[in-house]
């Protein structure tokens, strides 16, 4: 088989595993709004297999600061469009300065989630638990990353020079 099927398999299976998790466990935690748990996961999620964990790390990280950037703006005032573009161009920044620039869009697309909320609905309510959505997708990203990727890291920490060989 070669290798662009295989990292399409894989890819498919990664994304297949996303969906069945937060699909169940927002059926055993009885939690119906899984959209933003389930956009997180795929965002957290790379085709390539080499660089899979690094990037999720990064992709977590920039999700956080998006996520952090949208409270922050949600703080300071009411969302509309002068507020989404400040938080968004506050995202970018963070991410730029703390060398994320691999996880931007995950970031901008968090900052978005979490800034956006129903009408008639706590802001804050709203924000916390869009927050815990993105972090749990994340992390569940994240496992599901290592879990399909853990031979291919562990092949490549064995392969590396030991100190006392060079």
């Amino acid at each position: 088989m070669n290798d662009r099927i295989k990292s399409l398999l894989i890819y498919a299976a990664k994304v297949a595993t996303g969906t069945i998790i937060v699909y169940a466990g927002s059926l055993i935690l009885h939690y119906k709004d899984i959209a933003w748990c389930l956009i997180s996961v795929m965002l957290v999620l790379s085709p390539d297999g080499r660089e899979s964990v690094p990037l999720a790390v990064t992709r977590i990280k920039a999700n956080i600061v998006g996520a952090c950037s949208g409270m922050l703006c949600l703080f300071i005032g009411q969302t509309n469009m002068w507020m989404m573009a400040t938080a968004l161009v506050v995202t970018l920044s963070f991410c730029y300065l703390f060398k994320l620039d691999s996880g931007i869009r995950s970031a901008l697309a968090a900052t978005i989630i979490l800034m956006l909320h129903e009408e008639g609905k706590h802001v804050w309510d709203t924000a916390i638990e869009r927050v815990i959505a993105v972090l749990a997708g994340c992390v569940l990203g994240l496992i599901i990353t290592f879990t399909f990727h853990f031979k291919s890291q562990y092949q490549d920490i064995t392969k590396a020079p030991r100190i006392d060989e060079a």
